[in-house]
């Protein structure tokens, strides 16, 4: 049985049994939002002249600063207990390590200090900044910072060099993450050029803002690991290093395009790197991410994928639960080859695009569908007939679309994120009249409940072929 469907089917028990919560639903935990705090806070700076581009929603607009300078956001109008612990997190567009045979470094810190003061609000303090971390010799193009908070205003990046230069320009994107329920929603997506390429979050939609428009509770970390040309062994080379500086809770890696490269011969090689990653991250306490290997049209690369492939399966079934299964890019490619750039290897930018709404899709469905509402008391037995759903209008009853409770004329797990949300806090997430029409897709006639959202699930997971899933008629 795959485990999509153990998923569903015990999910499907879950809901019989009365009372509902969806961290049933798969073995991955609950993903606690983490929330950026900072969007478009006060900021400072003593050099830059536009810092307001360091927290903007724009991840496309870049803080250009002069070494040595400083950004500092006053928190002092986020409430207190939204910022007790904090994840501060800086973006460059870098490759993610200075290694491989296209490395690059374009403006990244690589001397700064993170620090904080508890000074009042609305005037930049020159004086009681503590320093909280302190980074020499940065390599990396991101990097995540746990500071507490509690009983502080303010907070600041320091950028002694950059490059390791000082005097040199530093360019970068900012932002500080509510974690004071613990760090959950925080992603390190390692891999090779076409991660590099595709997991970036300033050149079109970015994986944290797709995942934002799924469900707005949530706006991921998200750090890009992607270094062009390298394979899985130097992956294994240096994750121990990465994993040991990251706060990440999720760790995807997505090498062996480069592995499979005119080497049908090293599929063990490649098992034995990704093991020991994986390893790696679970020792860490990490969760670790595993996506399929993208299908090629480049003959040195095509024939071979499928045999790499094959190892992946192989350590799903090893690990089971142990892990997240990523995209499955090669089945994905092969139904759009167009997605394909000139050779055949790298997506075009409109296959990038795709690939990454791809990610936060699956992730969306099975990482983040885990808990999607607060647990629910089971519905007490009513003593008097309930009123029935506003079926009356002819619009609403004429134009039934079952499942698609959103009414965006698809049934997608968005449909089913917006029936749990409509159950567990109907006041925020309340569906409207069509909506909770199309939602009563699986024992019609009864309203809206969880078994509505599941049979969505069920349709999605292709399950069931077609809703609604019971009918009064066919009972």
């Amino acid at each position: 049985m795959s485990k999509s469907i153990k998923k569903v089917l015990s999910a499907v028990t879950a809901v019989t049994a009365a009372a509902v919560s969806l961290s049933t639903f798969t073995a991955y935990a609950k993903v606690t939002p983490n929330p950026v705090i900072s969007r478009n806070c006060p900021v400072y700076s003593g050099k830059a002249s536009q810092p307001n581009a360091a927290n903007d929603e724009h991840y496309f607009s870049f803080c250009f600063m002069t070494t040595p300078d400083y950004i500092a956001y006053d928190l002092s109008a986020v409430p207190s207990e939204e910022r007790k612990q904090v994840i501060a997190v800086w973006y460059n567009t870098s490759s993610y390590d200075y290694i491989g045979n296209y490395k690059s470094r374009n403006m990244e810190p690589s001397d700064y200090t993170i620090e904080v003061n508890a000074a009042e609000g609305g005037a930049y303090p020159e004086s009681g900044w503590e320093v909280v971390e302190k980074v020499e010799g940065n390599t990396l193009s991101s990097r995540q910072h746990l500071v507490n908070m509690e009983n502080y205003n303010w907070i600041k990046l320091n950028i002694e060099k950059a490059d390791d230069e000082s005097g040199k320009q530093a360019s970068i994107n900012f932002d500080i993450h509510n974690v004071s329920e613990g760090v959950s929603d925080s992603w390190l997506f390692l891999g090779d050029s076409i991660t590099a390429g595709g997991m970036n979050n300033c050149y079109g939609t970015g994986f944290a803002t797709h995942i934002n428009t799924l469900d707005s509770r949530y706006f991921p970390i998200q750090e890009n690991g992607g270094i062009g040309g390298i394979r899985s062994i130097d992956g294994r080379e240096n994750i121990d290093r990465w994993l040991s500086t990251s706060h990440a809770k999720y760790v995807s890696l997505a090498y062996g395009t480069n592995d499979c490269w005119g080497n049908p011969n090293g599929t063990e090689a490649y098992y034995n790197n990704t093991k020991y990653m994986i390893e790696a991250i679970l020792k860490a306490g990490k969760i670790p991410v595993l996506p399929k290997i993208p299908a090629s049209t480049n003959e040195d690369v095509m024939n071979n994928v499928p045999l790499y492939n094959a190892v992946i399966d192989r350590l799903y079934e090893e690990y089971g639960d142990k892990i997240v299964k990523g995209p499955d890019f090669e089945k994905f490619l092969l139904s759009s080859p167009d997605y394909l750039g000139g050779d055949g290897v790298h997506p075009s930018d409109t296959g990038y695009a795709a690939m990454r709404e791809e990610w936060a899709r699956l992730m969306y469905e099975t990482v983040y569908l885990a808990d999607t509402t607060e647990p629910t008391k089971p519905a007490e037995t009513p003593t008097e007939a309930p009123t029935a759903e506003p079926t009356e209008a002819p619009t609403a009853a004429d134009n039934i679309k079952y499942g698609d409770a959103n009414c965006d004329e698809a049934v997608t797990m968005a449909d089913a994120a917006a029936i749990f949300q409509s159950l567990g806090n109907p006041d925020k997430y309340a569906l409207s009249e069509q909506g909770r029409v199309n939602a009563d897709c699986s024992n019609t006639g009864d309203g809206v409940t969880p078994a509505d959202g599941l049979a969505v699930q069920k349709l999605t997971a292709g399950l069931i072929d077609s809703l609604p899933e019971i009918t009064k008629e066919n009972l």
